[in-house]
């Protein structure tokens, strides 16, 4: 009998390891939810400051169909404002305009089939 108890007390060692392992992984799960959060906040904020109300909409109208694109202008946007590049709020037509020139530089793929 001394053995089963034995084997009944490691395995339950094992399982309480297991829940604080898992506890554990929750917390920075949370944590760095949080984080996001905050930092999404944060960049929400500078919009606010440096884009007008018509930019900031055609913006998200455009994360509809392409996030990782308007993820890139937003950070583009927020390092020329922290570098004091942009004397002004940039309005919707600047804002096209940024967008026709970075939307120039992406390349052209051409299929030819045979």
């Amino acid at each position: 009998m001394s053995d089963i108890e034995e084997i009944r007390r490691r395995r339950m060692e094992q399982l309480q390891q297991q829940q604080a392992a898992q506890q554990v992984s929750q917390q920075e799960i949370e944590a760095q939810e949080r984080m996001r959060q905050e930092m999404e906040a944060q960049k929400r904020q500078l919009m606010i400051q440096i884009l007008t109300p018509e930019a900031r909409s055609r913006l998200a109208n455009l994360r509809l169909t392409r996030p990782d694109y308007v993820n890139q202008i937003e950070l583009q946007l927020i390092q020329l404002a922290q570098a004091g590049r942009i004397a002004s709020k940039i309005t919707d037509e600047q804002l096209k305009e940024l967008l026709r020139k970075l939307a120039g530089q992406k390349k052209e793929i051409n299929i030819t089939r045979k």
